[in-house]
């Protein structure tokens, strides 16, 4: 089982990751990504399913067009872990090339 994060490191991990912000009131970080159309869009979910699959670790996210919106925490650590962090990144690169 992961293992949350220390304060040090969630700042660290933050820090890091462009765009994510911390989740008011849960141990959480999410962000918006933003694609040219719905395509796009899908494509980014689609690549950050197999991702999430092989990490077996996956996201709370909900998609309306060309907008996905996702939070990223481990259930089973009760907060934020360094798979939330490993996710995030991938997220971050595959959005670059969407």
């Amino acid at each position: 089982m992961a293992t949350k994060l220390t304060s040090d490191e969630r700042k660290t991990a933050l820090a890091e990751l462009s765009g994510w912000v911390e989740v008011a009131g849960r141990d959480a970080i999410q962000k918006r990504f933003l694609f040219k159309d719905f395509n796009a869009a899908f494509g980014f979910m689609s690549r950050v399913a197999m991702m999430a699959e092989k990490l077996d670790h996956h996201p709370e996210w909900s998609n309306v067009y060309r907008t996905v919106d996702v939070t990223l925490t481990t259930h089973d650590a009760g907060g934020l872990t360094e798979l939330d962090v490993k996710l995030a990144q991938a997220m971050n690169r595959f959005a670059e090339h969407s």
